[in-house]
């Protein structure tokens, strides 16, 4: 394992989230170009990153148990929170929003990078079939939970019901990635080989997906409205970081023997809140603040104490 791979963690996360930031507060990034950046990130990097990274990933039978993985990993978090630590809260739209950030976590991006520098390629593709279920699951299962807290908290007016087609839900640029695994695994399955010039390009790409992915990030966070709710959230360092990963972690033991899968598998069940969560609460008027909270202390976290202590316990040959 290279050691220098673990400065990773603070070129690919913690500066593209600081430059993006720093873009916001000095004006120097419209708000549109913003969009775009995101739009490109999820149509267009996701996608060739995960063909090129499905044509050389070993298929076996237990690859089938990862799309599954993919949603427990956003169902039991929601449910501890909603059963656990929302009532905590004096209101529904708080109570949802902490839900919808338990619900979602950020598998695809902070979690495809740590498993990359971790694993190499091998564990940014695990992740990204756990992932793949991700924005299916923000539309078919986060949007209407969150929906459901916007109308018990309104429950005194009358609310239209959301209008979603199977089109818009199901079959969408958002889930074109899916094309890319699907063709990065019929390549693998046809024999043909990846010329080694593309094994230099992923390297290289993958960088450039962390600046993409995590810059508009940076762009999108109001410190100082977040700063007021970082108590109130403290129960999601527990929720993501030890109850969600020592839940999942007895059950990946019983599946899996590879130390590489089982190790990726770990670092999904505790990555961070996503800022999906900060977009759906704002669709639905629930506390975007408290998301944003969310968010930015479980990134925090995971990058300066768990990801760390994760990496050198496998670097000194400790075990999964």
């Amino acid at each position: 394992m290279d050691w220098g791979r673990i400065f990773l963690v603070f070129t690919d996360i913690l500066l593209p989230l600081a430059a993006g930031y720093f873009l916001k507060v000095h004006t120097l990034m419209p708000r549109r170009f913003c969009d775009w950046l995101i739009r490109f990130n999820v149509i267009v990097m996701v996608t060739v990153l995960t063909l090129m990274s499905f044509w050389v990933l070993p298929l076996s039978a237990q690859l089938l148990w990862l799309p599954l993985i993919g949603v427990l990993i956003t169902a039991v978090p929601g449910i501890i929170g909603a059963k656990l630590f929302a009532g905590g809260f004096d209101n529904d739209l708080d109570r949802g929003a902490y839900v919808i950030s338990a619900m979602l976590s950020n598998i695809g991006t902070i979690g495809g990078l740590c498993a990359f520098i971790m694993y190499g390629e091998a564990g940014f593709a695990y992740v990204q079939l756990v992932a793949a279920p991700q924005n299916i699951l923000m539309v078919a299962a986060a949007f209407p939970m969150a929906k459901y807290y916007y109308e018990k908290h309104k429950a005194a007016e009358k609310k239209a019901k959301l209008q979603l087609s199977f089109r818009e839900m199901f079959i969408t640029w958002n889930q074109i990635g899916i094309l890319g695994m699907a063709a990065g695994i019929a390549l693998q399955m046809c024999g043909i080989e990846r010329p080694p010039i593309l094994g230099v390009l992923f390297h290289n790409l993958v960088h450039i997906l962390a600046w993409v992915s995590l810059l508009p990030v940076g762009y999108l966070i109001d410190f100082s409205r977040a700063g007021l709710y970082y108590r109130r959230v403290t129960s999601m360092l527990w929720l993501r970081f030890v109850i969600v990963p020592v839940i999942f972690y007895a059950g990946f033991r019983l599946l899996f023997t590879d130390q590489v899968l089982l190790g990726s598998l770990l670092i999904m069940a505790a990555t961070p809140a996503a800022i999906n969560s900060v977009i759906t609460a704002q669709l639905y008027k629930l506390n975007v603040d408290l998301t944003i909270a969310s968010f930015l202390l479980t990134t925090v976290v995971f990058v300066l104490v768990v990801f760390p202590v994760f990496f050198f316990y496998i670097h000194f040959g400790g075990r999964l």
